[in-house]
């Protein structure tokens, strides 16, 4: 795995982000403006137009948001740009600004965040640290996923006040000879236990392997198809 950078680069300006108006969205870079939000090298980094535009709909400036698996720090780095007070946990920390702890443990108080953004594993896809405690090491077609999963949303109810806003973004999972896992309705099933929902987004997902011929070569005649989007799951709790 590439090593996430431990600093914010500059690179060239990226289009101007501006708020999605529908329930489908789409988004021209995985940064913006003339800097770099987390590390676009870490695998499995979330594009910073999507947390963007959740903290200009659910938040406020000053408000605390948490990402409890924060990766390489997308989220600190759209919280600093928009004046929110970021708090990232992750077991594996990719850089000082991001406190160890596992998130079915969330070292908070009760009711002590104002919005809380998360981008867990899709299976065991992506291998991030190796630790033997990480969600992504969890097949998510056996039950130890979504028992973690499960423990996971559990803890963001407990640390996010009364009437305010979380949002999980995943995507279903899919390897070729095994059977097709639908993360993003599981989960949604979890998460409708403990919260209300305020919409569903589907994400138009971007990365190499989309724009590899040969993987649309395969999936045709595997007669497969390759995940074309993710679920973005906007809840209250209520």
């Amino acid at each position: 795995m590439k090593r996430p950078s431990k600093e914010r680069r500059s690179f060239t300006t990226k289009p101007q982000v501006t708020l999605q108006t529908t329930t489908l969205w789409d988004y021209p870079s995985q940064h913006y403006g003339s800097e770099m939000q987390g590390d676009k090298n870490y695998i499995g980094a979330t594009p910073s137009y999507v947390i963007w535009n959740l903290l200009q709909r659910y938040t406020r400036e000053g408000d605390t948001v948490l990402d409890p698996m924060c990766g390489s720090g997308t989220t600190l780095d759209v919280c600093k740009d928009l004046n929110r007070e970021g708090l990232g946990f992750d077991l594996a920390p990719t850089r000082p600004d991001i406190l160890p702890a596992d998130a079915r443990k969330i070292p908070l108080k009760n009711n002590s965040v104002d919005f809380v953004f998360i981008d867990p594993p899709y299976s065991t896809h992506v291998k991030y640290s190796g630790d033997p405690r990480c969600i992504g090491e969890l097949d998510s077609r056996t039950s130890l996923y979504t028992d973690a999963m499960k423990q996971v949303i559990d803890e963001i109810f407990r640390v996010l006040k009364s009437r305010r806003m979380m949002a999980l973004y995943v995507s279903d999972s899919y390897k070729k000879g095994k059977d097709f896992s639908p993360i993003g309705f599981e989960l949604y099933q979890l998460l409708r236990k403990k919260f209300k929902t305020v919409d569903i987004v589907c994400v138009i997902r971007h990365n190499k392997s989309l724009k590899n011929p040969s993987w649309h070569k395969a999936a045709v005649e595997g007669n497969y198809f390759l995940r074309g989007f993710n679920y973005l799951f906007v809840m209250k709790k209520d």
